[in-house]
């Protein structure tokens, strides 16, 4: 397993530091790989939302035993399951590697800001939706655009923190 993540690493450590160079004056490397991997996830979440809302749940609610999610909120949930591992490896390889932190305790940092990120996503998702009647797609657009600065601050300062390099 480390040996098929080292490979996939490599791979798209090749493909993102391609594109790098024309925005090296405007970013740092690792800032860049952040935007990329996480632009990424983002699209990946997107596609998953909006295939939830319009095609899977057909904008009707997902209604289980013991509660009924409304479309737009099952539709979170469902994107939310698949970005969030894809986010986590990106982030713990791509991204963060120069973290010295053991790799659980990066999970169980990343889980947390990831729950208050999807807590913050679905109240401003209900507020958009359901306040201010909002198309459920370009609500999670406004949702994800300010979630995902406080994301970066959070994962770059807490979950993958590097240790503090002695001169």
């Amino acid at each position: 397993m480390k040996k098929l993540s080292a490979q996939v690493t490599l791979f798209l450590l090749g493909i993102i530091d391609f594109f790098y160079p024309p925005f090296k004056g405007f970013f740092s490397l690792q800032t860049f790989r952040y935007a990329a991997s996480g632009g990424g996830n983002v699209i990946l979440g997107f596609l998953v939302y909006s295939i939830s809302y319009s095609c899977l749940l057909k904008g009707q609610p997902l209604v289980l035993s013991f509660y009924a999610f409304k479309p737009h909120s099952a539709s979170l949930l469902l994107s939310f399951c698949v970005t969030f591992p894809v986010g986590f490896f990106m982030s713990k390889f791509v991204v963060f590697s120069d973290s010295d932190i053991k790799g659980r305790i990066q999970l169980f940092r990343y889980l947390m800001i990831c729950l208050f990120n999807l807590v913050l996503n679905y109240l401003l998702l209900k507020l958009l939706v359901e306040r201010f009647n909002l198309f459920p797609v370009l609500a999670q657009v406004i949702t994800v655009a300010i979630v995902v600065t406080f994301s970066y601050l959070a994962q770059r300062n807490f979950s993958f923190k590097a240790s503090a390099k002695l001169p």
